[in-house]
């Protein structure tokens, strides 16, 4: 664990250097919040409520896709990397640290959309909703990590930002994150229970008000865990291999 939090802070540091990377992941959800939460849901409580939900799990997809998928492959062009992992003390303690560093960035990037629920619409939630919201950003993280990963282990940096902008937006829509629950169009509504977003946002419903969560929904939150568990597993090894063939 000692090993695994000094990964943590050289990824924290390294970031920080470069406040803009912070500022990118938060900037899309806090920008939606302003443009479209504000205006059209600020004024009810429900409404705006769930709407900050959506925003919170977008800007979780957002802070995870783009930092382990653009990051992991930044990284891997780096002499440093290939010095890593010839340490003895394995790949575990550097996944580990980049997991715990990414989550600390998760919540961090959060923090303009909460303030603006808050702040700017009648969003309520109780504290013990709060916390329970808390915890779920951390679950609804894993599938968005592992995606990341996926990308960042498979491809060159100028693909990987390539891929992960393209996956994002795509997912965000598809899952319903742009949509008040079991409100969006037709088709959305017919696809998103086979995306991992729309298990993640749904989590998030029911986090902070009275939404029940679909099993199927649930059901193909975890089969994506798994298959992108696999995918990221694949592709670190592949690339494992590549470094020392």
């Amino acid at each position: 664990m000692q090993l695994a939090l000094v990964h943590a802070r050289y990824q924290l540091l390294e970031t920080v250097r470069i406040p803009i990377a912070i500022f990118g992941s938060a900037f899309f959800p806090a920008a939606a919040m302003l443009f479209f939460v504000v205006p059209f849901a600020g004024k009810d409580p429900i409404g705006a409520t769930f709407a900050t939900a959506s925003m919170v799990t977008f800007s979780v997809m957002s802070a995870n896709i783009f930092q382990y998928g653009v990051g992991v492959a930044e990284d891997r062009d780096q002499p440093w990397n290939p010095y890593t992992r010839t340490l003895p003390a394995g790949p575990a303690p550097r996944f580990a640290g980049r997991v715990l560093a990414g989550l600390a960035l998760t919540y961090l990037s959060l923090i303009p959309v909460v303030v603006i629920g808050a702040l700017l619409t009648a969003a309520e939630i109780t504290p013990a909703a709060f916390l329970l919201a808390l915890v779920t950003v951390a679950v609804v993280s894993v599938p968005f990590t592992l995606m990341g990963l996926a990308i960042g282990y498979s491809l060159p940096s100028k693909a990987a930002i390539v891929v992960a902008q393209i996956v994002f937006f795509p997912l965000a829509f598809g899952g319903g994150l742009l949509s008040a629950p079991d409100d969006a169009p037709g088709f959305i509504e017919t696809i998103a229970p086979y995306l991992p977003t729309r298990g993640a946002v749904e989590l998030m419903w029911s986090a902070v008000g009275d939404y029940p969560v679909q099993p199927l929904s649930l059901l193909m939150l975890g089969v994506w865990v798994v298959l992108l568990a696999g995918l990221a597993g694949w592709a670190y090894r592949r690339d494992e291999g590549r470094r020392f063939s």
